[in-house]
């Protein structure tokens, strides 16, 4: 036996924490996780998958309404909340016992504890009071909603956690922020009938995202009946008398009668209490634990992987730190994570899937740049009647001719972003482009038959 009690333990139970601490311990390594709450985190239990359950749930209405254009007649559909939660509760159980499986499996120690850090290689259980050692510490917390308590009200509102348990579904409900999560909910409460209004301080929603993205999304929302309110903010947040709702006053004077405010104001770094300055472990201002090019912190012992370092907030991401750790110390292989050009996706309704650089970003990193942008109505909609467009757009450098960015806002962008990714990843061209043959009649044909481009940017202006 060593001089500590473990190899390896793991401070969290979410998609980074349980991979680093099963593989470890399937290399031999004596390795415990601990989670104070369910293992799989806040991707399985309140994140993404929930979400695309809700997502898929959310969209039969519009399939129900396509299909007579197809010839179907489906009769008047109802919805039933509580059986959804039911069926998403009884999965979320399933993928809770397979992150368990896989640990036990392998043999690591399962602590179903708070775990809090007591100096850099001893760990305190909060469920029992126990303290172990460890030679290797890995956090792995993830990240909690800001729940902006500086707002007025803010106790009264929700965020996206208790969003997937609500005892009853709203008839009409308020979102703050303009973020994925923001703009996920607000598609998936409308499609299962609720009256949405979204408000946001910016100028458009998705701030991060290519304009053609965030504007195209923005007129399809609206024309769904999705009501969105840009350059404004809630003030205050107050109960109706008697208990009938909830009143939500804004910066600019709307006062808006809503059942449930959620608020989807960003996610701060799980941190709090962990014991991190007892054990020297330095953060940055928003509580972000920082790390170096391989996940280490300045304590020689402790590394932090995922959302707890706000660098990319992604189960893949967080996944993928965690091998480059095992890569690092226990096969001799130093990994650095790589996260350049990470495709990724909002479920939205339509989806945009997303890899590389915006055109705004491409404009002010190279001299000149070429866009090449389709925008269609999608095959699928011309019997259904349904008026939504296809957005596709790739950004390249008129240098090099390289791709430097692809977005699409349409169906399954998710799924045709991630083939995409692995183009990018191996620094396709236009021309590649160009060469591939389309597959028709497909929306995706559009990526490879868009032969002109339809403006160029020189120093960052269109000409």
């Amino acid at each position: 036996m060593g001089a500590y009690d473990y190899d390896l333990f793991v401070i969290g139970g979410g998609s980074g924490g349980v991979r680093a601490g099963r593989v470890a311990a399937s290399l031999g390594k004596r390795v415990a996780v601990a989670e104070e709450h369910r293992f799989g985190g806040t991707c399985v239990i309140r994140g993404c998958v929930p979400k695309k359950l809700f997502v898929y749930a959310s969209q039969f209405h519009e399939h129900f309404e396509d299909a007579a254009g197809y010839g179907w007649q489906v009769g008047t559909p109802t919805f039933d909340w509580k059986a959804l939660i039911a069926a998403k509760d009884k999965e979320i159980a399933r993928l809770e016992g397979l992150y368990r499986r896989g640990l036990d499996t392998n043999g690591a120690e399962i602590i179903d504890s708070r775990a809090e850090l007591v100096d850099a290689h001893t760990v305190r259980l909060v469920a029992s009071g126990k303290t172990v050692t460890a030679e290797r510490i890995v956090i792995a917390t993830g990240g909690a909603p800001n729940p902006h308590a500086a707002l007025p009200g803010h106790e009264l509102c929700i965020s996206s956690n208790e969003a997937f348990d609500l005892p009853q579904l709203p008839r009409a409900i308020l979102i703050a922020g303009g973020g994925y999560i923001a703009v996920e909910f607000a598609n998936i409460f409308h499609g299962l009938g609720v009256q949405v209004t979204l408000i946001y301080r910016g100028q458009e929603i998705l701030s991060r995202f290519d304009h053609d993205m965030r504007q195209g999304l923005h007129k399809a929302m609206v024309d769904k009946g999705i009501r969105i309110l840009l350059t404004d903010v809630i003030e205050n947040v107050a109960q109706v008398e008697g208990g009938g709702g909830l009143i939500a006053t804004t910066k600019n004077g709307e006062t808006i009668a809503v059942d449930t405010v959620m608020l989807a104001l960003g996610r701060d770094p799980n941190t709090r209490g962990l014991g991190l300055e007892a054990a020297g472990v330095a953060m940055d201002e928003r509580g972000a634990i920082i790390v170096d090019a391989y996940s280490r912190t300045n304590v020689p012992s402790i590394w932090a992987l995922g959302d707890v370092t706000n660098r990319v907030q992604l189960t893949p991401v967080a996944i993928h730190e965690a091998m480059c750790f095992i890569d690092t110390e226990y096969r001799g292989k130093p990994t650095v994570p790589d996260h350049d050009l990470i495709a990724t996706a909002v479920f939205s309704q339509p989806e945009i899937g997303t890899v590389g650089l915006s055109e705004e970003d491409a404009a002010q990193r190279y001299a000149e740049v070429e866009v090449y942008r389709a925008e269609f109505r999608p095959m699928k909609a011309t019997l259904s009647g349904r008026a939504e467009k296809t957005i596709m757009k790739l950004v390249v450098d008129a240098a090099s001719r390289k791709v430097l960015g692809a977005h699409i806002l349409g169906h399954d962008a998710g799924e045709m972003v991630q083939l995409l990714g692995i183009s990018l990843k191996a620094g396709v061209t236009k021309d590649d482009f160009d060469r591939t043959m389309a597959v028709h009649p497909t929306a995706s044909e559009e990526l490879v038959t868009m032969y002109q481009p339809s403006y160029r940017l020189r120093d960052g202006r269109r000409v």
